[in-house]
């Protein structure tokens, strides 16, 4: 009869063997592509106004033999078409022009592009034949038809091609920078807390006219009255 530490150990090794496989089977699995860091591969700050920054995005856009579809004053959308054998690739790229808000330069730009990749399938269809004694009947005498299926889409994350798009970018941005313009200090006082409600002022009653004093009459002498002693000079 086997001794009982013989048999428990066989069992002890079964059971850690079996915990590490479970847990080796429970992996977290893994976060997305995308990992969110601080560098500027598809953005760039400028001088330049919004209008001004998009519209140089629309004739770099041009210059590069892409199809532009959507030109405002703040969002370009251009697209391009590649073959290669028999696949058939296109890009999309967008541009957006903002108004920067830190710093002293006054428009940020993002660009996005997507890569759409199709290839082509072919597909058979079959022709009906209408009976009247059995309806409409599906025979395999169609044709084979051509079409392409999109099979792959993905966002360009190459940093070199963002930094060429800037470089054509900068090439057609204007010499002269527009400036908004700002509004001129406003001379009003500062707005009291408690506003009081202006009243109209009492208008005074309009006084009669000074009546300009009558002139000074001489005195009238009687003629009953004595005549005034003259007046006596005595010599020293």
């Amino acid at each position: 009869m086997p001794a009982p530490r013989q048999i428990l150990l066989p069992v002890l090794l079964a059971a850690s063997l079996g915990g590490c496989a479970m847990g080796g089977s429970t992996k977290p699995a893994q976060s997305a592509y995308e990992a969110f860091d601080s560098s500027n591969t598809y953005s760039r700050s400028l001088d330049h106004s919004p209008a001004q920054a998009c519209e140089a995005v629309r004739r770099a856009l041009l210059s590069q033999g892409f199809v532009v579809g959507r030109a405002d004053t703040d969002v370009v959308e251009a697209r391009k078409y590649f073959q290669q054998e028999e696949s058939h690739e296109q890009v999309e790229f967008r541009a957006v022009c903002m108004p920067q808000l830190r710093g002293e330069q006054q428009t940020v730009v993002f660009v996005n592009a997507v890569q759409d990749r199709y290839a082509l399938r072919k597909s058979n269809t079959n022709a009906s034949v209408g009976v009247s004694a059995l309806g409409s009947l599906s025979l395999p005498i169609g044709s084979t038809d051509d079409s392409l299926v999109k099979v792959a889409s993905e966002t360009l994350q190459d940093p070199n091609f963002y930094k060429r798009f800037f470089a054509v970018l900068d090439r057609f941005l204007p010499e002269e920078i527009d400036r908004p313009v700002r509004p001129a200090a406003s001379t009003q006082g500062q707005p009291s807390l408690f506003p009081v409600q202006p009243y109209p002022q009492p208008v005074p009653a309009e006084l009669p006219a000074e009546q300009a004093p009558a002139p000074a009459q001489p005195a009238q002498v009687p003629a009953d009255a004595p005549p005034a002693p003259a007046a006596v000079i005595t010599g020293g």
